[in-house]
């Protein structure tokens, strides 16, 4: 059977500047069935959902629904949920959970302030606190969107919680259906994509020990997708695999080309040039969808600037 993401893997499309982008990430437990726009079309309460789209719209937060991999019995009355808010920025970096019986109270949530990595209204209005336990492994499962997420992202989360990962999780969507089975890690907010379980573990290890693996990584969702492309590019060129190690600060340009600037806690910066092609031959973005040409970023050039590198100095050539 052919399907995108097969299709996908066998072109070897770049993972690189792919991943969904969301400084803050607020996540719902919702069992049972989803539709393809989970958040009004779950058993959900379709006026919530349309009023947490509202919201978050503009803010930097992106809301997602979870669910415990395994049967998805189809009950419409939910006891208790549980609840996160993530933010991904690297110099904020936090996870913080909660459970209600009330999801109503996630309108009362200063979304605004949560995109800017301010977690006191999450803890005001839910009780939330810092997330204790392993860090969040989200499988895209949503096979109302695209199948691949469910005939290869299902598997995987169970697989992740049979063997014992306690923070597996299916989530709605991530983005990117022909790179299935996807995968975001909280707290710090990469993406990945092709995941099998012992990748997944050895990325959650990494994790754990604050570090980035950047195999299979899709990118940073704290970084719109041309910074993404570039900070994956440095930590490639200079081995770096500290989580908090890298920003993205400058972003100048727009399609097809972009230089940013990556920038190191140690002071060190990368001037990275960044451009958009068109994956050829043409591909389906999604099973059933039109043949198409998917943008995809190409990193073609870092630079290690000097210490006076912001002003325009330059220094040798790392790539």
């Amino acid at each position: 059977m052919s399907t995108c993401a097969k299709v996908s893997r066998d072109l070897e499309e770049p993972l690189a500047g792919t991943a969904a982008t969301a400084r803050t990430w607020l996540l719902v437990e919702q069992p049972g069935p989803w539709g393809a726009a989970a958040l009004t079309s779950s058993h959900l309460d379709p006026v919530l959902g349309r009023a947490l789209e509202r919201a978050a719209e503009g803010t930097g937060v992106r809301v997602a629904l979870i669910r415990r991999p395994g049967r998805h019995a189809d009950c419409r009355k939910v006891a208790e949920r549980q609840v996160y808010a993530a933010h991904t920025a690297p110099e904020n970096v936090w996870l913080h959970s909660a459970t209600t019986s009330d999801p109503g109270q996630l309108l009362t949530l200063d979304f605004a302030a949560l995109g800017r990595g301010l977690s006191g209204s999450f803890d005001t209005a839910l009780d939330g606190r810092p997330h204790a336990g392993d860090p969040l492994a989200l499988v895209c499962t949503n096979g109302k969107r695209d199948r691949c997420c469910a005939l290869l992202g299902r598997p995987l989360a169970a697989e992740l919680a049979a063997s014992g990962v306690s923070g597996a999780w299916e989530v709605t969507h991530l983005g990117g259906h022909r790179f299935s089975p996807t995968l975001l890690v909280l707290p710090f907010g990469y993406a990945y994509g092709r995941a099998g379980a012992h990748a997944v573990k050895e990325v959650l290890h990494g994790v754990r020990e604050g570090r980035v693996v950047t195999e299979g990584c899709r990118g940073s969702s704290a970084w719109e997708r041309p910074g993404q492309a570039a900070e994956l590019a440095v930590r490639t060129a200079v081995g770096e695999d500290a989580a908090g190690a890298l920003s993205v600060v400058r972003t100048e340009g727009a399609v097809p080309h972009w230089e940013v600037t990556v920038a190191h806690t140690d002071g060190r910066h990368w001037l990275v040039s960044v451009g958009q092609g068109a994956s050829q031959p043409p591909r389906a973005e999604s099973c059933g969808s039109a043949l198409g040409s998917p943008a995809r970023m190409d990193v073609t050039a870092v630079r290690e600037l000097s210490r006076t590198g912001a002003q325009g100095t330059t220094g040798p050539a790392t790539r």
